[in-house]
């Protein structure tokens, strides 16, 4: 088969690769519908991460069971499946506590920009579509297993709840997919944070009733303005710099909650602050599989439409300038097919 391939910051190489094998019973194989970039493969692509050796690259996926492991029942061979970037078992402790994110059996999905690919887990993980959804929802169902589900963990860490003011820092794919958790979540005022045009027009279409351009202590002004003067009921966090989070942080109001689902780069908390602002601080990497019937029903049904997010559709040939595009800010977030 073909997968993608880091081999330094931004060398992406699309490569010939060994196909797939069931290593264990729990796994499957799936042959993948779509796939796509995330924001987060841009901290390696950028150089903010590591790179050791060349290694696959994705960790978001929609597809077919092409074949599955002798212990694994929930799913067969030509369903159409959704899963998680974090793999689960769904039965541990903490999997039955709602954190499959963090199941003992954890296996952090890294090989998804390919023809196929092994899923572990996937007993637990795999959630499969009652038949084969029409190709147009694909790009909706995809962001479920990532961005969508990373949206919804933020608004939730962060205690949305209806006629809440919500302020969501960060415009990629998970803060616009932030956007419309809140509004699902009853939300009555979304301030989206964004300097981007685009993005911020499909943040008014996806819930967000007012924008801030301003950053820093005039972006904290501009919300304290927006809000009487106090500062929002939730904040959702969805960057990862030190900058962004100390933006959720001075956005809340006392008492308020923030979630924060970026993934935290150089990020510190000051906890003498913390402590006397009376703010809630929530995140770390998203339980998607404790929200996938959910969501899927969602997309399904046209309650949601996330998949608006991809405004740049390439062959999975063409990863690199799917990277090359989301690094330049010239797409949200590339959809790939293979």
């Amino acid at each position: 088969m073909r997968g993608t391939v880091i081999h330094a910051p931004r060398d992406i190489r699309f490569e010939p690769l060994d196909d797939p094998k069931i290593l264990h019973p729990t796994d499957a194989i799936i042959r993948t519908a779509v796939t796509c970039v995330c924001g987060s493969d841009l901290w390696p692509y950028r150089g903010a991460e590591p790179i050791s050796e060349p290694h696959p690259m994705g960790h978001e996926y929609v597809g077919f069971v092409e074949e599955i492991g002798s212990d694994v029942t929930s799913v067969r061979p030509g369903q159409f499946v959704v899963g998680s970037f974090a793999t689960s078992d769904n039965t541990c402790a903490n999997c039955e506590n709602g954190f499959q994110s963090n199941c003992l059996h954890r296996e952090f999905m890294s090989t998804c920009q390919a023809d196929y690919v092994r899923i572990p887990n996937a007993q637990g993980t795999l959630v499969a579509t009652d038949e084969v959804p029409g190709e147009e929802l694909w790009p909706g169902l995809l962001t479920v297993s990532d961005v969508m589900g990373t949206g919804w963990w933020a608004a939730d860490a962060a205690e949305v709840k209806p006629g809440s003011t919500v302020v969501v820092v960060g415009d990629g794919a998970v803060g616009l997919c932030a956007v419309i958790a809140a509004k699902e979540m009853g939300a009555e005022r979304i301030i989206a944070m964004s300097r981007h045009e685009p993005r911020q027009q499909l943040a008014r279409e996806f819930g967000a009733t007012d924008v801030v351009t301003e950053r820093g202590d005039e972006g904290v002004a501009r919300i304290r303005e927006l809000t009487g003067g106090i500062g929002a009921d939730s904040v959702l966090e969805c960057v990862g710099t030190p900058q962004a989070m100390q933006q959720a942080l001075h956005s809340a109001r006392p008492g308020g909650n923030v979630g924060f689902v970026g993934v935290p780069h150089d990020v510190a908390v000051d906890g003498q602050e913390l402590f006397f602002s009376h703010v809630g601080l929530r995140g770390g990497p998203a339980p998607v599989r404790r929200y996938l019937p959910d969501l899927i029903d969602r997309v399904l049904d046209g309650r949601i439409e996330p998949g608006k997010v991809f405004d740049l559709t390439l062959p999975l040939d063409q990863v690199a300038e799917g990277y090359r595009a989301m690094d330049e800010r010239r797409a949200i977030k590339s959809l790939l097919k293979p």
